[in-house]
């Protein structure tokens, strides 16, 4: 069985981050495991606390799980401030870790800060450029490029200007934007489009966790960069299109849609 590691912080309601994460990769029939960034008290309606783990915790949790069962892909999602986050930074390298997917969670679907701003050049420098594809929405975009996003030119710029700082592939998920659900691939001067309809549900706690473990997952399974993220988005349209609804806020989406 191929295994998968999600760095990341924990959502009590089970909608987001490594619970999510977690129902994704048994979804994928894949081994899920997980180094738990932050508690998080959180639920549909928003977040309304959060307790970091510590770098020097975070760090022992990844030493537990690179030396006893080897991940055959790591997905990180929210790392809350810089000692975290040159900790998994440092011991990514130092284990050799492969097929790396980073989702940049700076804010939740809610509209909470779950990144110290101080945190975010640390992010750039030294944890970006060890994954194989970064998986940011458009507002996250705008913090890693700079400028503001009102178009699909601006998602290419913006594609551009974030592989600046990378060795792997961008993702910038174009949901934001517009009325469609199109989304755009960039490595190394090669632009891919993945185009899909939006699926009119106002449930979508958790999409960015879900995506991007489902692309760790594929990792994991073989599949190359571009058909990882093609059936990555075919999972989470399902999983949204399911008709789950949980909550009086934004709701979870139904993760084993599939089983």
């Amino acid at each position: 069985m191929k295994k998968v590691l999600t760095i990341a912080g924990s959502d009590c309601s089970g909608g987001a981050g490594i619970q999510a994460d977690l129902k994704t990769m048994t979804a994928h029939k894949v081994y899920g495991m997980s180094v738990i960034t932050a508690l998080t008290a959180q639920n549909t309606t928003g977040v309304y606390g959060v307790l970091d783990a510590g770098g020097e915790f975070v760090g022992k949790q990844m030493d537990c799980v690179f030396k006893d069962i080897y991940p055959d892909a790591v997905k990180i999602g929210m790392v809350s401030n810089i000692a975290t986050i040159e900790v998994i930074a440092d011991k990514l390298k130092e284990y050799g870790a492969k097929n790396i997917v980073i989702d940049p969670v700076m804010v939740s679907t809610s509209g909470c800060a779950l990144m110290s701003p101080d945190a975010m050049g640390t992010l750039i420098t030294r944890l970006l450029p060890l994954g194989d594809i970064v998986t940011p929405n458009i507002p996250e975009a705008e913090k890693l490029c700079g400028f503001e996003i009102h178009s699909e030119e601006d998602m290419l710029r913006a594609a551009q200007a974030i592989s600046a700082h990378l060795s792997g592939s961008v993702l910038i998920k174009g949901g934001h934007l517009t009325q469609t659900a199109d989304d755009l691939l960039y490595h190394d001067g090669k632009s891919i489009w993945y185009r899909s309809p939006r699926v009119d549900t106002d449930n979508t706690h958790g999409t960015g966790c879900t995506l991007s473990s489902a692309i760790a997952s594929n990792l994991a399974l073989g599949y190359s960069m571009e058909d990882s993220v093609k059936n990555a988005k075919a999972y989470i349209t399902g999983a949204l299109g399911s008709g789950l609804n949980l909550g009086s806020g934004s709701g979870p989406l139904n993760h084993c849609f599939n089983l």
